[in-house]
This record gives C-alpha cells, sequence and structure tokens, in this order.
C-alpha cells in the first residue's frame, strides 16, 4: 500500500519541490494550500493529488480541512511566512502574525493530524521545517529566527513525547531559490549568500530530497534531530 504524504505550504517554494520529489517517489502527496489557487490547483491536476485548504492560524479550519482524511504517514510542516524589519521597527501584530502561523499554527496542524497518523501501524514521520536562521539568527530577522528557533525545540520536545511510534526531525535550508526568497531580496543577503562555503544558494529540490530521506524507510533510527542545509554557510562563518 502506498504511503501517504501531507505537504503543507505545498502551492510554491520548498513545499511545492517536496511534493514534486515525494509524487516521483511514489507517495500519495496530499496538497495544501491557505486557500484555493490556480497555482494549486495545477499541481494538484499534474501530481494527480487531492488537495485541502485551511488557514493556520484558524484551528477550526484546520479541523475542517483534515475532516476526512483518513491516511497520513508523513506530515511535512512547509507553510509559514517572514518578516524582515529590523528589532526597533517590529509591531506587535508582526510578531503575533508570524508566530500564529510559524509556531502555532504549526502545532495545530501537528495535533490535529496524530489521530490519523497513529492509525497506522507502521512508524509515521513528522518532518518540520525550519531555517538556517532559527540557529544562526541574523540581522533584520529576529522575529522569523526566532519563530524557527521555536520550530526547532518544538520538534524535540515532541521527538520524545512521540517515540517510539512517530520519529519527528527538523530540516533547516539555508539561501534557498524560492519566491520568498526573491521577495525578501537585499543587497546584504547578496553578500551572504557570497560567503556560503559551496558558493551558490539551494534548489528546493536539493532541500526535498533531505526530507525525502527522513520520510524513508531508509531513515529508522533518527528522531529529535535539526538537520542544517546550508552549503556549508554556518561553518564558514564562525
Amino acid at each position: 500500500m502506498s504511503r501517504t504524504m501531507l505537504v503543507t505550504g505545498s502551492s510554491r517554494g520548498i513545499g511545492e519541490a517536496i511534493a514534486r520529489v515525494g509524487s516521483r517517489e511514489g507517495y500519495k502527496i496530499l496538497l495544501h494550500g491557505k486557500s484555493a489557487s490556480k497555482q494549486l490547483n495545477n499541481l494538484s491536476i499534474e501530481l494527480k493529488s487531492k488537495y485541502i485548504c485551511f488557514d493556520l492560524t484558524r484551528e477550526d479550519e484546520i479541523k475542517k480541512g483534515l475532516n476526512g482524511i483518513s491516511k497520513i504517514d508523513v506530515l511535512v510542516n512547509c507553510a509559514g511566512i517572514n518578516i524582515s524589519k529590523p528589532f526597533e521597527e517590529l509591531e506587535q501584530k508582526d510578531w503575533e502574525n508570524i508566530y500564529k502561523i510559524n509556531v502555532f499554527g504549526l502545532s495545530q496542524v501537528i495535533k490535529h493530524c496524530l489521530p490519523i497518523m497513529r492509525k497506522e501501524e507502521s512508524v509515521s514521520r513528522i518532518i518540520n521545517i525550519g531555517s538556517v536562521k532559527g540557529t544562526y539568527s541574523a540581522i533584520g530577522r529576529v522575529a522569523y529566527a526566532s519563530s524557527k528557533a521555536a520550530v526547532i525545540k518544538l520538534t524535540t520536545g515532541l521527538a520524545k513525547e512521540l517515540a517510539p511510534s512517530i520519529l519527528v526531525n527538523c530540516v533547516s535550508p539555508g539561501f534557498t531559490s524560492t519566491e520568498m526568497t526573491e521577495e525578501t531580496w537585499s543587497e546584504r543577503i547578496n553578500k551572504q549568500v557570497e560567503s556560503i562555503l559551496l558558493g551558490r544558494m539551494a534548489l528546493p529540490e536539493e532541500i526535498a530530497e533531505v526530507v525525502m530521506f527522513l520520510a524513508s524507510e531508509r531513515c529508522t533510527y533518527m528522531t529529535g534531530q535539526n538537520i542544517i542545509v546550508d552549503g556549508g554557510f554556518g561553518i564558514k562563518n564562525q
């Protein structure tokens, strides 16, 4: 029987790449977006996959969106937002927005997926998408970085609570060529990219390949880990 993978935030960027690679590797993909879109619909047709819609800030929508889903073997939490502002310019609404989605929303998705995942006899997987910023932080990314640090620690805590029936890991990408990166591009970021040990940004598919390992039966003895995929950015800048 094929394994089912739910990928939140799968209409573009890393989430879309994970869905594509997962489909190629034989997973039955369940796509997700905040709302229906042409991009999500086209991907659904291309991958022959169902999609569900819910706003991560609305627990009632999360419950409604998951209603009727009978099988989830792998949950990949990729949906998230980024805010790039100096600390002193951050308003309370900025902190609330980023935590509502990146931390609270992610945790609610996991909470309401767990009853479905626990139905499976085999070991299920939860893979959270963090960020290298959750480890190293950056100027102008205090809110984003702290939210991703919270995701990393949430991963560790969940791994302890859900073992041994569910493996919980985190993948923290460095600079990756996505629409989100382009939307927040600046000369400062350009200089940081130049300091990557491998000399370039990651492709979304390269992040997806790491996720696929953690999702697969090849990964049987890893839980509570944060895998940094940053092309050597961190070690070069230590």
